[in-house]
């Protein structure tokens, strides 16, 4: 749960208590599923390393926004790079042009329910991509509105935290847009950035992995498997192998 504190005390422990296991999907074409299966016997799809550097889906604008927000529920501390430094906006980018941002492997056609019960999972008509832009322009609106004319990232760190907790909650009221839905998505995809491989954009450097002392897809762990009770002191592998971000 998102806890408002000053930008020294903000809380990663209270995040990463409920990222115990993250999937995130490879790329893939669309397609419509009608009475057949998705997808043929054997067939594979290879990840394709995410490229750092520009947006495919956000506007600038609403690139600077999902950072500042980010930035806000992972801050880089002394524990390591935060969701901003560590690419998690760039994952974001990148999955919401994939299958993901147009709930391509899902059924769609409705009905929704206003009501749904925990066990009926998404209820909605609206894409991952459809959420971010209208919930991205409904929250500047109401930031302008509210706060003297300044968008979301001219908050204070104060401010910006006392309305996403708000937002968290759903007390603030956007306008034609669900702040708790837009909340709840940030926040899924800012975990699933922050603890995904480095091949899909996010956990730069492989920082959520070191946070949490996770080894990554190391191959061969025989050096370490015949000696129980000891810490774990290899550095983590991601599927690019290492270094996870090329050179600097």
């Amino acid at each position: 749960m998102f806890r408002q504190s000053s930008r020294s005390a903000m809380t990663r422990r209270g995040l990463l208590a409920s990222a115990a296991l993250l999937i995130t999907t490879a790329g893939v074409h669309a397609r419509i599923v009608t009475k057949v299966l998705p997808w043929r016997p054997n067939e594979a799809y290879p990840v394709k390393p995410v490229v750092p550097g520009g947006y495919l889906f956000f506007t600038a604008g609403e690139a600077a926004a999902v950072d500042a927000i980010v930035d806000r529920l992972i801050p880089t501390d002394e524990l390591g790079p935060g969701a901003k430094d560590a690419g998690v906006t760039t994952f974001i980018d990148r999955q919401l042009t994939g299958p993901y941002g147009g709930n391509d492997w899902l059924y769609m056609q409705g009905p929704f329910s206003e009501k749904p019960l925990p066990t009926q999972g998404l209820q909605s008509p609206l894409t991952p991509r459809q959420q971010y832009r209208l919930g991205l322009a409904a929250l500047h609106g109401y930031c302008t509105a509210t706060y003297g004319g300044r968008g979301f990232i001219a908050l204070n760190p104060e401010e910006q935290d006392k309305l996403l907790a708000a937002m968290e909650k759903g007390e603030v009221s956007f306008p034609n847009f669900s702040s708790r839905t837009l909340f709840s998505a940030i926040y899924a995809n800012t975990m699933e950035g922050y603890f995904a491989d480095p091949i899909y954009g996010g956990n730069r450097d492989m920082a959520g992995w070191k946070l949490v002392g996770f080894p990554g897809v190391r191959y061969d762990f025989r050096d370490v498997i015949e000696k129980p009770n000891e810490a774990y002191t290899l550095p983590p592998v991601s599927m690019q192998g290492r270094p996870a971000w090329g050179e600097r």
